[in-house]
């Protein structure tokens, strides 16, 4: 039996993480990046940490998500950015 995925409502808090090589900037690259297609984006909801190695960080920010054109903008613009490994 297939299972349908669920279906998200929006608008609703939607959680997006971001893994990258580590960088001094990163928190602040993904913030801005993602900015552009949520405005009213707060700093405050942008946290960051370190692998174990501190070769990576992961990049959690939850923003209000409008709908599923603005999830597929972010994911886009951060995936050609050529900074990220990985979004969720």
């Amino acid at each position: 039996m297939d299972q349908e995925p669920p279906k998200v409502e929006f608008p609703c808090q939607y959680p997006i993480k971001v893994m990258g090589q580590a960088a001094p900037d990163f928190k602040r690259f993904v913030y801005d990046t993602i900015k552009k297609h949520a405005d009213d984006l707060e700093y405050e909801n942008v946290s960051i940490r370190e692998s174990r190695t501190g070769k990576f960080h992961a990049v959690t920010v939850t923003i209000e998500a409008t709908g599923t054109p603005q999830l597929e903008a972010i994911f886009k613009s951060l995936k050609d950015s050529g900074r990220i490994k990985l979004v969720l």
